[in-house]
C-alpha cells in the first residue's frame, strides 16, 4: 500500500480495501445501529464506500476489525478527510452521527439550545433504547426465547412500553424528536423498526397502542434514503 494513500496507516484496509481512498469508508452491515450511519450518509449526500463485515466473530473479532473498532460492534468508520483534513477512524454509532452533524453543519440542529436538546434524546437511544430492545430481541425473539423462566422477558417486555411512552409524549404535536428531523432521529428510529422487522414483538409490546410513535417509524422509513439504507451493505 503506498504512503501516498491517506488510510495507508489503517490495518482494516488489508481485510477490506479501499476502491477509493479518498472516500469515507463505511465499515458495516443493515442492523438498527448500521443503518443509522448509512442513512446519514445517504441523507447528507457524502461520498463513500460501505463494506460489508457481518457480524459473525471471523469479521467483528478479527485483528483488522478489531484494530478500528476495539469493541468489536459495527459500525465503523475512516473519514480521509477528518479534522485539520487529516484522517480519522471512529467506532460507536453515537460518536459517528455527531462527527457527521459537526462535519457538515446539518442534521444538528440550527443553534446551540436545539443542539443540546438533540444530543439528550441521542443520549436517550444510545443508553436506553438500544440496550433495552436488544436485550428485548434476545430474550423474545432469539437464543434467549428458550429460557423458561419468564421473568427476562417480562422485564424487558415492559421497559419496551415504558420506553414508547417516553417516545409518544415527546411526539405529540410534532413530526420529529427537535425541530427539524436530525441525527436523534437517525439514531432512534431504526431501533424503534425492530420491533416489527426483526423481533415480531409489535403485539407483545402494544407497540400500535402508541399512536405518534407508529407514525414517526412510517415517516422515518418512506424517506427514500432510509430504504436505501436498509439494504447498506447488502446483506449478501
Amino acid at each position: 500500500m503506498s504512503d501516498t494513500n491517506p488510510l495507508s496507516a489503517f490495518p482494516i484496509i488489508k481485510r477490506w480495501p479501499a476502491k477509493n481512498p479518498g472516500v469515507i469508508q463505511l465499515y458495516s452491515f443493515p442492523t438498527p445501529n448500521g443503518v443509522k450511519i448509512s442513512a446519514a450518509l445517504e441523507e447528507l449526500g457524502l461520498d463513500y464506500e460501505a463494506h460489508r463485515v457481518t457480524l459473525s466473530d471471523d469479521d467483528v473479532k478479527s485483528p483488522e476489525f478489531l484494530s478500528l473498532s476495539p469493541n468489536n460492534k459495527i459500525p465503523a468508520l475512516i473519514d480521509p478527510n477528518g479534522p485539520d483534513g487529516k484522517p480519522i477512524g471512529l467506532f460507536e454509532s453515537g460518536a459517528i452521527l455527531i462527527y457527521l452533524g459537526e462535519k457538515t453543519g446539518k442534521l444538528y440542529g440550527s443553534n446551540e439550545r436545539e443542539r443540546l436538546e438533540i444530543l439528550q434524546w441521542l443520549m436517550f437511544q444510545m443508553g436506553g433504547v438500544g440496550p433495552m430492545l436488544g436485550q428485548l430481541g434476545f430474550f423474545y425473539k432469539f437464543a434467549g426465547k428458550d429460557i423458561e423462566d419468564p421473568r427476562p422477558r417480562e422485564r424487558y417486555i415492559n421497559e419496551a412500553k415504558r420506553l414508547f411512552n417516553v417516545i409518544d409524549k415527546q411526539l405529540e404535536g410534532r413530526e420529529w424528536l427537535v425541530g427539524d428531523y436530525s441525527i436523534a432521529d437517525l439514531a432512534l428510529a431504526p431501533w424503534l423498526t425492530t420491533i416489527d422487522k426483526f423481533y415480531e414483538a409489535t403485539e407483545v409490546t402494544s407497540f400500535g397502542d402508541f399512536k405518534n410513535v407508529v407514525a414517526y417509524v412510517d415517516r422515518f422509513n418512506a424517506r427514500p434514503a432510509v430504504q436505501k439504507a436498509w439494504n447498506i451493505p447488502p446483506r449478501g
